[in-house]
């Protein structure tokens, strides 16, 4: 059975005739393939590098290449093309969106920034480029508390923040930062109100349920994922059990489950995850939070498509020049924090 807004699997002849294709493709414009963790297995199997949305990005910036094919979602090629505007960006899909990124624009941007003139304002990086540019630093999941606190440290303890656009991670930074002790401070910090639409997918009760049911396992976090700051939230809060809880980047995830390969591990993140992790350790129990947790946008990326994309060099994502200008810097502020 097919899971609703997944495509129907291909069979495995067509895979590897595909494959090929790619590849020779590939080999033809002198492309470099990047596929997100969350991809399905065959077009992760046929990238060059798979990775974080950041850390392919980056991989763009440093490939000997003239084209690059990114099998993830619009934001992501758009920060390739900011980060690389000499290469040709390409996204085999361009209704491959992310409801994260959707759920603020440049214009709300704008108007909340008008509402607090002299806040600074940090942006999670899975946001429009033109909300990038209207941005004083991005942040990723991992280094979202770290970006913060150096704010704080390099403008002062008083200075007023706009955070989004993931309400769940701002909910976690706050925790982090004890801004939630510190109630004369916490109307310092503002959170945009926006999520992922895979958090439906992962719920305090859904967690505690599979760790129940698997009381060997450790629960895995994926700090980098948007769709995991609800469940990073909730072992911060105390509604799970934070025994054997560990959040790890996406380097840091593989490489657990291989000094550990024979473990059992409850993963709370899209499920796509479980594929890359499986490779690293295949005899490692790997457990979905919920099964129902896939971003359908990943999932749009499908090898006939990245085929027809190399072919016909379609469809290009190319960031106005004004734009990346300015959305570059929140990027490199935040690579300078670590």
């Amino acid at each position: 059975m097919i899971q609703p807004g997944l495509p129907a699997p291909l069979v495995p002849e067509e895979i590897r005739s595909l494959s090929a294709e790619i590849r020779e493709l590939a080999a033809k414009r002198n492309a470099v393939i990047l596929a997100h963790n969350y991809e399905l297995p065959e077009v992760q199997d046929v990238a060059d590098y798979t990775g974080d949305s950041l850390g392919l990005s980056r991989q763009a910036e440093a490939a000997d290449a003239d084209v690059v094919e990114f099998c993830g979602v619009h934001f992501m090629a758009e920060t390739a093309s900011i980060l690389s505007p000499e290469k040709k960006v390409l996204i085999p899909d361009l209704d491959a969106g992310c409801s994260l990124a959707d759920s603020i624009n440049a214009d709300q941007l704008r108007e909340w920034k008008a509402k607090f003139p002299n806040a600074l304002v940090v942006m999670y990086v899975n946001t429009s480029a033109e909300v990038k540019a209207e941005t004083d630093y991005c942040c990723t999941s991992s280094n979202a508390v770290k970006v913060v606190e150096h704010i704080w440290q390099e403008h002062g303890a008083d200075t007023e923040i706009l955070f989004g656009p993931d309400m769940w991670l701002g909910a976690f930074v706050e925790r982090e930062t004890g801004l939630v002790d510190e109630l004369e401070r916490r109307g310092r910090f503002h959170v945009w109100d926006g999520e992922c639409h895979v958090h439906a997918g992962i719920r305090p009760d859904d967690i505690v349920r599979t760790r129940a049911e698997n009381p060997e396992a450790e629960f895995l976090i994926h700090p980098e994922c948007g769709c995991s700051t609800q469940a990073m939230e909730y072992v911060a809060s105390g509604d799970i059990d934070p025994e054997g809880v560990h959040m790890l980047s996406t380097s840091g995830m593989i490489e657990h489950v291989k000094q550990n390969p024979e473990g059992s591990f409850v993963v709370a993140t899209e499920n796509g995850m479980l594929y890359p992790m499986q490779q690293a350790a295949p005899n490692a129990n790997l457990i979905e939070a919920n099964r129902m947790a896939y971003c359908k946008y990943m999932k749009m990326i499908t090898l006939p498509k990245i085929r027809d994309s190399l072919r016909d060099m379609k469809f290009e994502v190319k960031v106005d020049e004004a734009i990346a200008k300015k959305a570059r810097l929140p990027i490199e502020r935040m690579v300078s924090i670590g």
